[in-house]
């Protein structure tokens, strides 16, 4: 009889802890050189149970001797299966999108045949959150 009492009590208490939890999608890291794409999370490339995953972009910008500013952006991702790619771009309005990402975005990209960032794209969602600070111990899990 007690035990009929306690399951009703338990089952509700689970369902309460997932709907507080919030959405959690993943996106590991992965490469696809064939059709020159890449993409993945920051936290899972961080947090990653091996030490070969990582994604991300970044900015150069070099005063030259005269004066002038050459910038140029790069994106660059590895995957488990060890597929690398790094891309570059001096296109002016993709090297500024190369900068907008942050600790828990998403990243996709794409590039050539002669390895120049074609395409780049951020989304920063609270899915993308490690698990530590959403209250969980495990991140990117």
């Amino acid at each position: 009889m007690k035990i009929s009492k306690i399951l009703p009590v338990l089952a509700i208490a689970c369902v309460a802890f997932t709907a507080s939890a919030g959405l959690l999608q993943p996106a590991p890291v992965t490469v696809d050189l064939d059709n020159r794409t890449a993409s993945g999370d920051m936290v899972n490339a961080r947090f990653t149970n091996n030490d070969i995953d990582f994604i991300g972009c970044g900015t150069r910008h070099i005063q030259n001797g005269d004066g002038t500013v050459t910038s140029f952006g790069f994106c660059q991702a590895q995957d488990a299966e060890e597929e690398t790619i790094t891309c570059f771009s001096f296109n002016e309005e993709l090297v500024a999108r190369m900068s907008n990402g942050n600790d828990y975005s998403f990243i996709t990209f794409n590039w050539d045949e002669n390895d120049e960032c074609t395409r780049v794209g951020f989304s920063t969602q609270s899915f993308y959150m490690p698990l530590h600070v959403r209250g969980r111990t495990n991140a990117g899990q």
